[in-house]
């Protein structure tokens, strides 16, 4: 007979080193990033002392301070209450939300727009089809500042006197003064409608959008809606062909295959391109400045060349878009994971 074939005993199982101990990953990682984040702020550290190092050589004034003093000007668009006696510090949140104004006007517009050509680039209608990609084509490839200076001088150019204004029965006027319209107030009995008048050369009541306004919100939503609509055309290009014949074989129109099927597929897709256009649309709002928007940049140039508080300005403008941006792409983050498709 043969022996029997000796079996290797087994290696012990190796004892799992301590969390504190250098030798675990984990260990490693937390002292790296520890190490890194150290780096960062020490050289964020030199950069902010060598800066004030040579501003205080050559006479130029820092600090936050002046977000005290009066401001000595005025700002035509006003969500809040402002005058001239009032200081940067109010003057900086006028133009905040200025700027959170049109960005979210701008949004809901394109998004609505912004679908609409979408789903008509996949039209079966040729007319449809080619009347939506001529509008991607043109507003897509036409510089952005271009469109905002065009709707600007249209605005101005084109509209009548307010005087003369257009008017949509005894409540909407549209002017080169800007377009007013009922708004809603609060008064001592309530809320209640408050609805403009025509009275001489200029309306009273009502809520008024400036000139400036509706170029900005025109030009950013018209510009954006063209990049939408070929998010929302490669999202809804990218449900499998099967899953629209089968809701058709069940009798399924159109619109009740783009509501139950198409639509809630490509969503899917949708949403982390759509969030980079949000974005962009938040951040080109800079350009409110060009046709004289108070938003907040417009707001930090004129208290930079009053103050000369360069560094101060640009970091309270870097501020409020990094804060838009962050919490612009934290909201779509929750919208994608909702849409988001749930194993089960």
């Amino acid at each position: 007979m043969s022996e029997p074939a000796l079996i290797p005993p087994r290696p012990a199982p190796r004892r799992p080193r301590p969390l504190g101990s250098w030798r675990h990953p984990a260990t490693r990682a937390l002292v790296w990033q520890a190490l890194a984040w150290l780096a960062v702020l020490g050289g964020l550290g030199w950069l902010v002392h060598n800066t004030q190092a040579n501003m205080a050589a050559r006479g130029i004034q820092s600090g936050w301070d002046f977000l005290g003093q009066t401001a000595g000007f005025d700002i035509g668009e006003q969500p809040i209450p402002f005058d001239s006696t009032d200081s940067y510090a109010r003057a900086f949140a006028v133009g905040l939300l200025n700027t959170l104004r049109v960005a979210v006007a701008g949004v809901l517009l394109c998004t609505v727009l912004g679908a609409l050509v979408g789903v008509g680039r996949l039209s079966r209608s040729p007319l449809v089809r080619a009347l939506c990609r001529g509008y991607v084509e043109l507003f897509r490839n036409v510089p952005l500042l271009v469109q905002l200076l065009l709707w600007y001088l249209l605005l101005l150019e084109y509209l009548p006197e307010a005087s003369a204004a257009w008017r949509w029965g005894d409540a909407v006027f549209w002017s080169k003064s800007g377009l007013a319209l009922p708004f809603p107030v609060q008064g001592a009995q309530g809320w209640h409608w408050s609805v403009p008048v025509l009275e001489g050369f200029a309306t009273e009541g009502g809520a008024t959008l400036s000139p400036e306004f509706l170029a900005l919100w025109l030009g950013l939503a018209l510009y954006t809606a063209a990049f939408v609509a070929e998010v929302v055309r490669a999202g809804m290009a990218a449900v499998p062909r099967g899953q629209i014949e089968a809701a058709h074989s069940v009798g399924l129109g159109p619109w009740q295959t783009l509501r139950h099927v198409t639509g809630p597929q490509a969503l899917r897709v949708v949403v982390p391109p759509l969030t980079n256009q949000y974005l962009n649309l938040s951040k080109n709002s800079s350009l409110a400045v060009a046709i004289g928007y108070p938003d907040v940049v417009s707001i930090a140039n004129t208290s930079l060349n009053q103050t000369g508080r360069a560094l101060e300005c640009i970091a309270l403008i870097m501020a409020v878009y990094l804060g838009l941006s962050l919490g612009t792409a934290l909201l779509m983050g929750w919208v994608n994971r909702r849409a988001a498709l749930r194993e089960r």
